[in-house]
């Protein structure tokens, strides 16, 4: 027994009422007694630190939730804000750093740096989604690589990229976007073969109040002046763009349907062999006859259709209709001449493993030689094309047909490509005759490019010829055959037949 007196029995009132209070951490002395007013103390201060304990626990496990919660938070946000593929940020979060950047109070404007790759669906159908993946991938590397550490880069979804440049002027935000531009221009290794992915370029300045989209959408449009003005460059946002893109939006859906809506013809015209002023081959041109604009030239629609992914319907229409009419004027009793076929390929065409199966079938069904077609490409494609590109140019080379190299002397002219690729002939640029006759030294250089054509062991067509005295200063040099206004603009199809029949043989040849 105890007395109710007992100053522990207070200690113990207080102690337990502290307990379940919370106050874990409390504890009620024993008194040196050990009677059972000290026992029930004991077992208070047990259950105290037993509460205390399973409280720790609870304290770790709740802080251990919520750390896991606070990284899927932080996971579901990355990922929320970032390409899965190439770790960059996505198209939300460019948005949000654009709109931060336009904020920024002092220093210069920021600039967007948006980017198309060129070729890259051809990647994507020819060595599979797998290696399109790497090339993104590597692509995305490159690029970070090429600017500074305080610019964002972003990949807005399929081939698409994009680079926010922050406190900068037009000269260097530009210089940025040229050192890109050439990053991009060098081969891509890949695990079995090498590809080569360029980029079309479209630069904004960033203008006060200008909100983030509006500067996706002007940077845009940049960006397909690019793709419109032959790829691969940088184009810098004009106001007038503004209108052509307009233009070029109404004509997207118009030429969708000239390629089903038979509004697309060719025009034919000659290729002459300058040593007797005869026939020897034809050009097919494509020409756009709108049903209100008139004919419309393949510069404005070309490039269009190279962007929203028909170039090669567009391509495998003029394959088939060339040589559909070469082999009809084959079976005109009038004509007797031996005509050869030249049409332009394009280097989106290069990229297809389809395009030497859709040639063996169309000179099939025309039951036409393979020899009597000749496909032109262009000197850019062919020599900064990759290892696919040249797989494509020995297989139309094994099924027989002839290959010629378009534009020689554009820019990209070497001696050592001529010598390795498997063509028969060079059709050099017409701007190489331009100033015959005005120029001293233009006679020497043409003399020089005629000789080291024949030393790689090719034949020489020269475009461009506009007066006979240009054909004959040609021909006295041993240029082999020649094509121009001098002999003859492209002609619809009846023209030309006319002039096939006629066995018209040109003035001023020997």
């Amino acid at each position: 027994m105890f007395a109710e007196d007992d100053p522990r029995l207070g200690q113990l009132l207080d102690g337990i009422v502290r307990l379940a209070a919370g106050e874990l951490d409390s504890r009620i002395e024993v008194s040196p007694a050990r009677d059972e007013i000290d026992a029930v103390i004991m077992g208070t201060n047990l259950l105290a630190e037993d509460l205390q304990i399973i409280y720790q626990e609870l304290e770790q496990r709740v802080d251990s939730r919520t750390q896991l919660l606070n990284e899927a938070h932080e996971a579901m946000r990355q990922m929320a804000l970032t390409d899965p593929l190439t770790g960059l940020l996505n198209r939300t979060a460019l948005v949000t750093a654009l709109t931060e950047a336009q904020a920024a109070d002092g220093g210069l404007p920021p600039a967007l740096l948006l980017l198309d790759l060129d070729g890259f669906k051809g990647v994507n159908d020819s060595l599979g989604h797998s290696a399109g993946d790497q090339v993104l991938t590597m692509i995305g590397a490159r690029i970070r690589e090429s600017v500074r550490v305080t610019d964002t880069v972003a990949r807005l979804g399929g081939d698409e990229f994009a680079v926010l440049i922050r406190n900068t002027t037009p000269a260097r935000a530009a210089g940025i976007g040229n050192r890109v531009l050439a990053a991009l221009k060098r081969n891509l290794e890949l695990e079995n073969t090498r590809v080569r992915c360029g980029a079309s370029m479209g630069l904004r300045m960033a203008e006060p109040g200008q909100t983030a989209e509006e500067l996706l959408m002007e940077a845009d449009i940049a960006m397909y002046a690019s793709k419109a003005d032959g790829r691969s460059k940088l184009k810098v946002f004009e106001p007038a763009m503004l209108h052509a893109r307009q233009r070029r939006n109404q004509m997207v859906g118009e030429l969708r349907e000239a390629i089903t809506g038979e509004q697309l013809v060719l025009h034919y015209q000659p290729v002459i062999e300058l040593a007797t002023g005869k026939i020897e081959g034809v050009e097919a041109l494509v020409r756009w006859s709108h049903p209100t604009r008139g004919l419309i030239m393949p510069d404005d629609f070309i490039p269009i259709a190279e962007e929203i992914g028909i170039i090669s319907v567009l391509g495998g229409w003029v394959l088939r209709t060339a040589v559909e009419q070469l082999r009809r004027w084959r079976d005109d009793p009038r004509i007797s001449q031996e005509l050869s076929m030249r049409i332009n390929v394009s280097a989106t065409d290069l990229q297809r493993l389809e395009l030497v199966e859709e040639v063996r079938d169309a000179l099939n069904d025309a039951a036409l030689e393979p020899a009597l077609l000749v496909l032109e490409l262009t000197e850019s494609a062919v020599i900064q094309g990759d290892e696919l590109d040249r797989y494509t140019l020995a297989s139309l080379r094994q099924l027989g047909v002839g290959l010629e190299i378009d534009d020689f002397g554009t820019g990209y002219s070497s001696i050592s490509y001529l010598r390795r690729l498997p063509v028969d002939r060079v059709k050099v640029d017409r701007t190489l005759l331009t100033a015959l006759g005005s120029d001293p030294a233009q006679p020497a250089l043409i003399a020089a490019i005629l000789q080291l054509i024949r030393a790689c062991g090719l034949e020489a067509v020269w475009e461009g010829i506009e007066t006979a005295e240009q054909a004959e200063h040609l021909r006295k040099l041993g240029c082999i055959s020649g094509q121009g206004y001098y002999f003859s603009r492209p002609l619809p199809e009846p023209e030309f037949t006319e002039l096939l029949v006629r066995q018209q043989v040109w003035p001023g040849q020997a």
